[in-house]
């Protein structure tokens, strides 16, 4: 899935010459990162693909002549490279229809902020190496394979239970094609940390429930937990679940560079629920969720992990595959069948 280190080449695509002025002052700060051209518009963007090959793309969504979304189409479709998106705020909801295109990820445009400049760095320093053409194929493959990892566990054992769901970079497509899959009979709630900008939770949200037959909104202080339900955590706040099944909303940690924490939900659910727990911990950088994985299953819950084969980045999932700490690794495809069968559907 991933390319061999070397240096990153972008191309950025955004119909602002100032926004295009920004993010080439922040990625040519740093040493490796080359922009080796700007397209105003869709169209450009697609000629200038071809010609310069670049190793990633910034894409804006809204643009003249031709947008983000059909651009993304036709670049996945015709020379597959690795595409974030970088909009505004007020684009937020189309943008997400831009992970649906083959984009792999969406961050809100950068200012001067040392935590912004450093968001889009990590993210173009990741997104970069990944094998696009490989990364799709896995995606599309709904065959079942084999999983990876430990045992058999009981099924159907976590029934009246939850499950917990960690993801990063990357993690917006997979929980999708997840949630997509499961029906609105689903019988357990489902909790979800997903780090992702301030502002942007609702976007997701909104696309994520069109998608499946599941109620999926944002988690609300005080609300009770009901089956058929996503719960997804708001980016401002940390989010935990009290043993009488309440979300309970609190300030995020600032000083994380990944918001809102992953860890922060599993050590509550594992808690909460202890034997009734599912963690599953997707694609993602850095590592957190890797502890709160643990906590479930020493709490003699259930921990899966999504396979390399179909994460983005195989990032905190392979440091909690690495460390014992997960029963099963899942292809993506197989884990919706999965979470039915241990949740007792």
């Amino acid at each position: 899935m991933i390319k061999p280190e070397q240096n990153i080449r972008v191309l950025l695509v955004d119909d602002s010459r100032l926004v295009r002025d920004m993010i080439r002052s922040i990625l040519e700060s740093e040493a490796g990162i080359v922009v080796v051209g700007e397209a105003s518009n869709g169209v450009e963007a697609i000629a200038k693909v071809a010609s310069l090959k670049p190793d990633i793309v910034t894409m804006d969504i809204e643009m003249p002549v031709m947008g983000g979304l059909e651009a993304i189409e036709k670049i996945i479709a015709e020379h597959p490279v690795p595409i974030l998106v970088v909009t505004a705020l007020n684009g937020v909801r189309t943008a997400f229809a831009a992970i649906t295109k083959g984009a792999l990820d969406v961050i809100e445009k950068p200012d001067i902020s040392p935590e912004n400049m450093r968001a889009l760095i990590h993210k173009i320093r990741y997104l970069a190496k990944v094998d696009v053409f490989a990364h799709l194929q896995a995606m599309g493959n709904r065959d079942k394979t084999k999983s990876e990892g430990g045992g058999a566990l009981e099924k159907g054992c976590a029934k009246g239970g939850i499950v917990a769901i960690a993801a990063s970079t990357g993690g917006p497509q997979a929980i999708h094609a997840i949630l997509s899959h499961l029906p609105a009979s689903f019988p357990i709630p489902i909790v979800i940390t997903q780090h992702i900008a301030e502002g942007f939770t609702q976007g997701m949200v909104d696309w994520l429930h069109n998608g499946t037959p599941l109620t999926v909104v944002m988690a609300g202080n005080g609300a009770r937990l009901a089956s058929g339900h996503v719960y997804v955590n708001p980016a401002e706040h940390s989010m935990r679940i009290s043993e009488q099944g309440m979300i309970l909303l609190g300030r995020r940690d600032t000083s994380q560079l990944y918001n809102p924490s992953c860890n922060t939900l599993l050590f509550s659910v594992a808690t909460a629920f202890r034997k009734k727990a599912i963690g599953l911990i997707m694609s993602g950088m850095g590592d957190d969720g890797v502890a709160g994985m643990l906590a479930i299953k020493e709490a003699g819950g259930t921990t899966l992990a999504q396979d390399a084969a179909s994460s983005v980045v195989f990032g905190m999932n392979r440091i909690a595959v690495e460390r014992g700490h997960i029963h099963k690794v899942i292809p993506l495809a197989n884990i919706p069948d999965e979470l039915m069968q241990r949740a007792g559907g």
